[in-house]
């Protein structure tokens, strides 16, 4: 794009995905975040910075004004020179000069990285903090959970699909399998796999794999999907569900019987049926009279395609490196879904097509027994579910900071007679159906932004966009955030008189911290990553699953000793290794490697040698032996 490409975007939907804009004078921390978020953000492309333009804070209709940038020239070799040293790889931005409204503006063309060089990431900071994703408009900093999906372009393997230590054959139930069977039959009774045997099965999902030893062992994936109670109650103790009933609208509204708690524990094909049963069994219900029929009917206030979508979604996308339950919270007046883990798609992309799975092995198997929508179409479904049967839609919050991922669902139908005669307050405004069923919405879930605007409504971003002003500017509705991130909250005037709604909590209270981009200083840290990694350590890397690759990223220099030997005890788990390759892996002398790691842990007996007869031989390498009987 050119400059008055870029600065047209700018003024319609304000900084994208793709598109960032500063005022800059000189090259500042922010910008380079920015160039490092739009090398690393997979499958987007790249992005543009139009530098010197500012944004009008305090017009009545925000926009960008072209400032200038005052030595261009200057400013150019600057950036050029930050970008090609400041990062463990050189990046080479396209720079160039153009003219707006008389005055000289810079736009850098920045490009995706290359899946084997991602990431890319400051060098005095180091991974994982120095590395940034692109989320929204933002610049945010690099979680164990991104450096696994940028590791992950480069490599085979998912944490689902990774060995639990200590796990065996009989820890799988059989019953759980024939579940599987007979999910797998209803779905396609033809599939191939049907024929085959458990032994051979388990292998074709990917749920069972060989050990160093060469013996097969559960994944992470096979005992959540198969595992007996006492399995994952050893192995993942806080992996469950738990349904939680607060009275009232409020999350302690009684602090003599706070809430009534069902903790629900199963392999995962039988507690998504145990879940929805439960949610069901307590939802409120509607009546009707169906067209043709003489006897009336009860649906739940939640369609169940919904119900069932939004649940598989929370146990399929959740992150299980983190202790802690899924929790479905039933309130009188909605229903809260709380998983752990940020969605790793963009929640400006929620509900379009394409998925991005925490989980792919788990994902894969709910997917071919129709447990979950393929293709990435779940949230469409829920939000077309919700509109056909007339409700308010669904509200979706993604907090990184809080690495969580929220569903709000509303028990309230649009546009009825309480409605209207609350509406008919604002009959001077003269609204517009569109505006009527958003300001409902806002007097329900006490927020919306523009993409809830625009599934609500069924309009593009720009109309969306000078809706909410409009609201906004009658002073129905505050605005927070800015940006992509941009969300409205209701205002006494909107709300005021309405009893039971002002002591309701407010569902997107965190959105505007959980998706700024965060502004602690850059560090100064002496140790650094080599700037240019050897091929023979890009090597290695590529031999690792993510997980364990993005563990060999975030090493430092300063880590404490234990730490280093626990990573070099999965490294031996995962494949006997040398010592010069453990050194050139790790970035550590040959002998450090060998006094403070191999010689301790072959002392305590966690891992031993490949050729314990000739402790000298050239060929030696080490396997770990933890879990082995003595």
């Amino acid at each position: 794009m050119n400059a008055q490409e870029l600065l047209e975007h700018l003024n319609l939907l304000d900084e994208t995905e793709r598109i960032e804009a500063k005022r800059a004078q000189a090259v500042g921390k922010s910008m380079l975040e920015s160039i490092c978020a739009f090398a690393n953000e997979p499958g987007l492309g790249g992005g543009w910075l139009l530098l010197g333009v500012g944004n009008e804070e305090l017009a009545l209709f925000p926009g960008y004004q072209v400032e200038g940038i005052d030595d261009p020239d200057k400013f150019i070799a600057d950036l050029a020179s930050q970008c090609a040293t400041m990062f463990n790889l050189p990046l080479r931005p396209g720079i160039s000069t153009e003219t707006l409204e008389g005055k000289t503006v810079i736009v850098v063309s920045v490009p995706e990285a290359a899946p084997h060089e991602k990431p890319i990431y400051f060098k005095a900071t180091g991974l994982p903090k120095g590395a940034f994703r692109r989320i929204g408009s933002t610049d945010q900093r690099c979680t164990e959970d991104d450096l696994e999906i940028l590791y992950q372009s480069r490599q085979r393997e998912s944490f689902d699909a990774g060995l639990v230590s200590d796990a065996e054959l009989s820890d799988l139930d059989e019953n759980s399998i024939t579940d599987y069977r007979q999910a797998r039959a209803e779905a396609n009774p033809d599939a191939e796999e049907l024929r085959w045997s458990d032994q051979d099965l388990l292998q074709g999902l990917n749920v069972i794999r060989r050990n160093a030893a060469g013996n097969w062992q559960p994944t992470v994936a096979g005992l959540l999907l198969f595992g007996k109670p006492v399995a994952l109650r050893r192995f993942f103790p806080m992996t469950r569900v738990d349904y939680i009933r607060v009275p009232g609208r409020e999350w302690v509204p009684h602090p003599k019987h706070r809430f009534d708690t069902i903790e629900l524990r199963a392999p995962l094909f039988s507690l998504l049926r145990r879940t929805q049963a439960a949610v069901l069994d307590d939802l409120p219900r509607t009546f009707g009279l169906e067209e043709g029929k003489l006897q009336r009917s009860d649906k739940p206030a939640i369609p169940l395609d919904a119900l069932r979508e939004v649940l598989t979604n929370a146990l399929m996308h959740r992150n299980y490196r983190i202790s802690a339950p899924v929790q479905v919270i039933r309130y009188a007046n909605r229903l809260e879904i709380r998983n752990p883990g940020f969605s790793l798609k963009s929640p400006e992309r929620l509900g379009e097509p394409g998925s991005v799975p925490r989980n792919p092995v788990i994902a894969a198997v709910l997917h071919e027994t129709l447990f979950a929508e393929t293709k990435g179409s779940g949230i469409r479904t829920i939000r077309d579910a919700m509109d056909e049967a007339g409700l308010v839609p669904p509200l979706f919050e993604s907090d990184r900071e809080q690495d969580q991922f929220t569903a709000l669902f509303s028990f309230h139908h649009f546009l009825g007679e309480d409605d209207i005669r609350w509406l008919a307050r604002f009959k001077d405004l003269h609204l517009s159906n569109e505006d009527a069923r958003a300001l409902v919405m806002v007097r329900e879930i006490r927020a919306i932004d523009n993409a809830s605007y625009r599934n609500l409504n069924k309009v593009d971003t720009l109309t969306a966009s000078t809706a909410l002003g409009r609201l906004r500017d009658a002073g129905l509705l505050s605005q927070h955030g800015r940006g992509s991130a941009t969300w409205y909250q209701s205002t006494e005037k909107l709300i005021g008189g309405r009893e039971g709604l002002s002591s309701m909590p407010d569902p997107l209270a965190s959105m505007s911290g959980s998706l700024s981009s965060m502004s602690e200083p850059l560090s100064s840290m002496s140790e650094s990553l080599s700037s240019n990694p050897s091929p023979a350590r890009a090597a290695l890397l590529d031999q690792l699953s993510g997980q364990l690759a993005a563990r060999v990223g975030a090493l430092g220099q300063r880590h404490p000793p234990e730490q280093v030997r626990a990573l070099v005890v999965d490294l031996c788990r995962y494949r006997p290794w040398s010592v010069d390759e453990l050194a050139l892996l790790l970035q550590r002398n040959p002998e450090s490697i060998r006094q403070n790691s191999l010689r301790p842990l072959l002392a305590e007996r966690r891992i031993a040698m490949t050729d314990p007869e000739n402790p000298k031989s050239r060929q030696q390498a080490y396997r770990s032996v933890e879990g082995e009987e003595a």
